[in-house]
């Protein structure tokens, strides 16, 4: 069983980045496919990104692309989601997941979900 942990959220202005990290505990994380989703409050628990358990595939939605990046280091188990160019609507709560080898931008697709990282853009 994977357990995940995410870090790195916190306050940052309009324009700004952040660098989040989710580390994960247990057995064969290396084979798990991960993902990003974002929940902003009174909204459903959206797709941001996902790697395959590889690194090498990588998908995002379009309302983050060409201003974040997943990537991932499987010898530190952990994947890492870099934040540029931020906006006041990439406000909300960050959960990183996992589930087997293939990625997946379906929120129902991950069996295993980290407990959040709250990130803020002010204007």
């Amino acid at each position: 069983q994977v357990q995940l942990v995410e870090s790195g959220g916190g306050l940052v202005q309009a324009g700004g980045s952040l660098r989040l990290s989710c580390v994960a505990s247990g057995r064969a994380f290396s084979f798990n496919a991960v993902g990003w989703f974002r929940q902003a409050p009174g909204k459903e628990r959206d797709f941001v990104a996902a790697v395959n358990w590889e690194g090498v595939t990588t998908t995002y939605a379009d309302s983050v692309k060409g201003r974040f990046t997943i990537s991932r280091e499987n010898a530190k188990n952990t994947v890492y989601l870099q934040m540029n160019s931020l906006k006041p609507e990439d406000t909300a709560v960050y959960y990183c997941a996992a589930r087997p080898l293939m990625l997946s931008s379906t929120r129902e697709d991950y069996p295993t979900w980290g407990q959040g990282t709250q990130v803020t853009v002010s204007a």
